[in-house]
């Protein structure tokens, strides 16, 4: 059923019905979601481009427990800086990238500003320990220092929904045109599989599947906006997920009152990044690899454990 629903969204010709899709900005999907509260103003200094945590509108889809979504809790000019990062800063070596071996990473952004050709080409990159898309399995040898402006931003958003032992350890960037899929898969790679995924998009919109633990399970079908953060727990952490179509975002929040926000993205040439997110979007996907007691993959472990958070428990 859910390679029916993939190949059905990602159609061209018919072209889907997108009235099934939750969309959270629009009425008619109260039946699908319900209204997180978060627990008080968080202790953590707002910073990495994000709102106060009492400003975030926070969601869990209904039929997926564990899938919650925060609507945009960036700034304006956070969405820029998180941009300037996913292709000035983490397109450079040492982290790995499927262009390895047929152009220079260090100098792949200079070569894309005026190549839409060579922009195109990056479709991935790995941040910490780099996975392995052929094993699927991480190795120590195989591992880089996790970009600290990166670790900061997603454990901080960490704590707030009370995963205070949330390490972020490793992360695929994900680079996507208007013509870009992802097809069906689970993420299983990591040893400790209890601990949350994080997602940020960036850019143009894009429709995310979520199934079930098998591929025979319904999925749901919810629209993605610039700026939005998906936490992928509980259930719904080894479920079957998809990006089946990428579409023109109807609104460009990385461009709305930056003249009020102070930032080290005020002093980049904004329109050549903005010219890339026309036709683009982005998405940072980080997770923890290791369990709290390991500091590296060949520490034996004796034994695990997993606090669900208080706020989430009903």
């Amino acid at each position: 059923m859910f390679k029916q629903y993939f190949k059905y969204y990602k159609s061209r010709n018919p072209a889907p019905d997108l009235r099934s899709v939750i969309d959270l900005e629009k009425a008619g999907c109260e039946k699908s979601v319900r209204k997180v509260p978060l627990p008080a103003e968080s202790p953590f200094p707002s910073i990495w481009g994000l709102k106060p945590s009492t400003d975030w509108q926070v969601w869990e889809i209904v039929d997926k427990p564990g899938l919650i979504i925060i609507r945009n809790p960036f700034t304006s000019i956070g969405q820029r800086f998180w941009v300037v990062q996913c292709l000035r800063d983490y397109s450079k070596k040492p982290n790995k990238s499927n262009i390895d071996g047929l152009i220079d990473l260090d100098g792949w952004w200079e070569k894309a500003q005026c190549n839409k050709e060579t922009a195109e080409k990056l479709r991935w990159i790995t941040l910490g320990f780099h996975h392995n898309w052929d094993t699927k399995i991480y190795s120590d040898m195989e591992k880089d220092e996790f970009p600290c402006d990166l670790k900061g931003m997603i454990e901080h958003v960490s704590k707030v929904f009370g995963y205070d032992t949330f390490q972020a350890e490793a992360a695929i960037i994900n680079y996507y045109h208007m013509n870009s899929t992802l097809s069906g898969h689970t993420d299983h790679s990591e040893i400790n599989l209890e601990a949350p995924l994080f997602s940020v998009s960036l850019g143009q919109s894009a429709i995310f599947l979520l199934g079930g633990h098998t591929i025979d399970e319904k999925p749901v079908a919810v629209l993605l906006r610039s700026g939005d953060i998906v936490i992928m727990s509980k259930e719904s952490r080894l479920s079957y997920h998809a990006v089946p179509r990428i579409l023109k975002a109807d609104s460009e929040p990385w461009n709305s009152n930056t003249e009020t926000i102070a930032s080290p993205a005020r002093d980049i040439q904004w329109d050549l990044f903005e010219e890339y997110l026309k036709s683009s979007r982005i998405n940072i996907n980080v997770r923890q690899v290791l369990q709290p007691q390991q500091s590296c993959l060949s520490d034996v472990i004796y034994f695990t454990y997993f606090v669900i958070p208080n706020w989430i428990v009903m």
